[in-house]
């Protein structure tokens, strides 16, 4: 769990905004525009809500400005923070919305996310079409920030207030992604289904629930406070009432790097995320991440997006405790304290697999080495993985509940993750984990401008 599979580095319509923004020359970042006000007329899909609940918005102008976030692989630049952030109260500024890619998958792990899960209820693919309108147009206000529009008379607030009277943004990034589920009957997208998009494949070792597997929709919110990702869960939620309904989600943090400079850990104690794709490299994220335009059996509409993994893992931590730290980090091919390889005095040093082949140093069933051989046959099935920890509390008998929020992109789930997953079948960290659910998605491509919102091709 702590390996990537990778070698390298670390009703009516809302009214569309007035004018247009100028379209800057790279087309793998563009500025956001202005947050579209809303109209409770709007959505057919609404009808049935009290009135004012769809209110509206007053623009916080632009999130953030164009090329900061292309292919960084980290969190937002602490350097970036212009003088309208808050920085008393640690706030980060607005990551760019609109791109050719959506601007949540290629950063590294934000301090919080939440992930969620949602079953369409919207009656015709028209009403599927504002849904999805909807959403765009509440995740390009809530990543700009700005004022909630005023409330009207004898009406509801607008905005639920959490984040007191100005939405920050607070680096916050809002991913779309859609499941096998939505291309059925209801919509008429079964022709337009992904070649790779199917029900979540249960590996031995799984205990899959299946009121925490699958959905129609996926989104992942993650910002900088735990604040600023439920109020945009709420945010979104209430304008898409009647359209889709939550079926299951669970919040995680990222833990800070300890010591400083190295990589965050999982609740097992061990660095997570240590080895992935160079997010910089556009080479390695349009060969293992990105769908490419014309790929095989895929229709066109993909292009630019990536498939999802989200598997939710639980930890036995009462029992891996007790554990020798001597058999941890065989289990895992890494010291726990500093994150090397057991054959090398580097983080990132390359385990030397074939000068230990009968796994004397290195033992021929440790994570890593399964997870990542590190061989030319097997450099294809990398994945970008991004992981975050979750506590839910006890269970029903007394224990921890706690563990991993797993997710990774990447170009095709059969060729990468499933690779990957069918070589750690077995491996002995099963003993001290079950994986109980999560589901295949595929990543929409981003919305490039402000006319533009997430699955236009697929409906168009």
């Amino acid at each position: 769990m702590a390996e990537s599979a990778d070698p390298g580095q670390p009703g009516g319509k809302l009214p569309q905004p007035e004018g247009k923004l100028p379209q800057p020359a790279d087309e793998l970042s563009r500025p956001a525009g202005p947050a579209d006000p809303a109209d409770p007329a709007r959505r057919s899909f609404l009808r049935g809500l009290a009135g004012g609940v769809a209110g509206g918005v007053i623009a916080g102008g632009a999130a953030g400005a164009a090329g900061g976030y292309a292919y960084r692989g980290s969190r937002p630049d602490p350097a970036a923070v212009t003088e309208d952030t808050d920085l008393a109260a640690g706030r980060l500024p607005a990551v760019p919305f609109h791109g050719r890619h959506q601007s949540g998958i290629l950063p590294g792990p934000q301090q919080q996310t939440a992930v969620a899960a949602f079953r369409v209820t919207a009656a015709s693919r028209a009403e599927l079409t504002d849904l999805m309108r909807t959403v765009t147009d509440r995740a390009r206000f809530l990543t700009a920030g700005g004022l909630p529009s005023p409330a009207g008379i004898g009406g509801p607030p607008s905005d639920s207030g959490v984040l007191g009277p100005d939405v920050v943004p607070d680096g916050l990034t809002v991913t779309a992604a859609v499941g096998s589920t939505l291309f059925d009957g209801r919509y008429g997208l079964a022709p337009q289904r992904p070649a790779n998009l199917t029900p979540m494949r249960a590996f031995p070792n799984d205990n899959l629930d299946p009121a925490q597997t699958g959905g129609d929709l996926l989104l992942q919110f993650s910002a900088g406070h735990a604040d600023t990702v439920l109020h945009a869960l709420r945010d979104v939620a209430r304008h898409t009432r009647g359209g889709m309904q939550a079926v299951w989600r669970i919040h995680g943090f990222s833990s800070p790097a300890r010591p400083a400079g190295t990589v965050p850990r999982n609740l097992m104690g061990f660095m997570d995320g240590i080895s992935n794709p160079a997010t910089a490299s556009r080479t390695q994220m349009d060969s293992l991440v990105w769908i490419q335009p014309g790929a095989a059996g895929e229709p066109a509409w993909t292009a630019g997006g990536s498939y999802l993994v989200v598997r939710l893992i639980r930890m036995f931590v009462e029992f891996w405790d007790r554990v020798s730290i001597n058999e941890q980090e065989k289990m895992f091919g890494r010291r726990r304290d500093t994150g090397y390889p057991l054959d090398s005095i580097s983080i990132h040093a390359t385990p030397d697999f074939a000068n230990d082949a009968a796994g004397d140093v290195i033992p021929l069933s440790a994570h890593i080495r399964l997870a990542n051989p590190r061989t030319p046959q097997t450099a294809a099935s990398r994945i970008l993985r991004r992981g975050y920890n979750y506590d839910r509390g006890i269970d029903e008998v007394g224990d921890l509940d706690m563990g991993l929020i797993f997710t990774c992109f990447q170009q095709d789930i059969k060729r990468q993750f499933e690779a990957v997953q069918t070589r750690l079948i077995d491996e002995p960290l099963v003993d001290y984990i079950s994986p109980f659910g999560g589901g295949y998605f595929l990543a929409l491509p981003g919305v490039t401008g402000p006319a533009d919102y997430y699955g236009r091709a697929l409906l168009a």
